[in-house]
């Protein structure tokens, strides 16, 4: 739209992974499978904790969240990757282009405090097993959870609304297949100085502060489990913290090198981008179900329930 010979940008144009049409066509049915993949596997993560009585405990109740994060996570980016992979036009609308972003925030937001959550819960868990059931009872579980969840919806807000003030006039090329913060805030044509601090508070307070607890977690952990004299014992406390770690390490390694650099449209910061909003949704129940004898039995018990014969 023209104003005072001043032109305001209606619509984003995203270059994508790339403009070869062969590699297009491979790179869809990739991320095509992946995508199915993650809902399969998150979806069946759901079913499982929320049917098996013996899954629910707190540890698996943060789980069934974190899958449902997973869920929401992929479902805001990888539809429309598939769109742009597919067809020829890659335009997204402002306000299509703005709703992704927010949804984004939204979902890395409240899992890495739900990631924080968990390392706790296990911490009490190992650390203090005698109180584990007062510490983590039903009434704490759903305040925590309902904690990441406000924060997630606030700063979600907050970073969104104070983006979309900011004035965009061109160009409108999006050097990556999603609308992210890093790359959006170059677009700008007046002073980003507001949303980029924000964001970076928002990453310090909220990214490295859960960050901190976990750290601090997993090392009273480890201090525990080394003091066991029992070979058996420390084995079981490392294998069930083993995935959730490493769920951490991905996440974390991923997210914050993303946000916490300057944006240039790399192919580097295009590979960590889909490392955590495509290919992390659909590790995590993998890790979870693989590396956990409690879900892999529950795993075992639904099929045996679901196809045994009714007389």
């Amino acid at each position: 739209m023209e104003v005072s010979n001043v032109t305001t940008v209606t619509a984003f144009v995203l270059l994508g992974l790339s403009s070869n049409p062969q590699i297009q066509v491979l790179l869809f049915g990739l991320f095509l499978v992946i995508y199915l993949l993650t809902l399969t596997g998150n979806l069946m993560m759901i079913l499982v904790i929320n049917t098996d009585s013996q899954l629910h405990t707190p540890m698996y109740f943060f789980l069934s969240h974190l899958s449902f994060l997973d869920t929401i996570y992929s479902s805001t980016i990888v539809p429309k990757l598939l769109e742009n992979l597919l067809f020829r036009w890659k335009t997204v609308s402002f306000l299509e282009c703005f709703a992704q972003i927010s949804l984004v925030i939204f979902s890395g937001i409240t899992e890495s405090c739900l990631l924080s959550v968990m390392a706790y819960d296990r911490f009490q868990a190992v650390c203090h097993p005698m109180l584990y059931t007062v510490a983590m009872n039903k009434k704490v579980c759903i305040g925590l959870v309902g904690v990441c969840w406000a924060l997630g919806i606030g700063t979600s807000l907050i970073n969104t609304l104070l983006l979309a003030q900011q004035y965009f006039c061109g160009p409108n090329l999006i050097h990556s297949f999603a609308c992210e913060l890093p790359p959006m805030l170059l677009l700008t044509c007046s002073d980003p100085y507001t949303s980029i601090a924000c964001i970076l508070t928002s990453l310090v307070v909220l990214g490295v502060g859960t960050l901190v607890p976990v750290l601090g977690s997993y090392t009273r952990i480890t201090m525990t489990a080394l003091g066991i004299n029992s070979a058996k014992g420390r084995s079981k406390i490392f294998s069930t913290c083993s995935s959730h770690f490493l769920v951490i390490t991905i996440f974390y390694g991923s997210g914050l090198f993303r946000y916490m650099t300057p944006s240039s449209g790399s192919v580097l910061e295009q590979v960590v981008s889909l490392q955590y909003s495509v290919v992390t949704p659909m590790l995590n129940p993998l890790i979870y179900s693989l590396k956990n004898q409690e879900v892999k039995a529950a795993l075992r018990r639904m099929v045996v329930r679901k196809f045994r014969p009714t007389i």
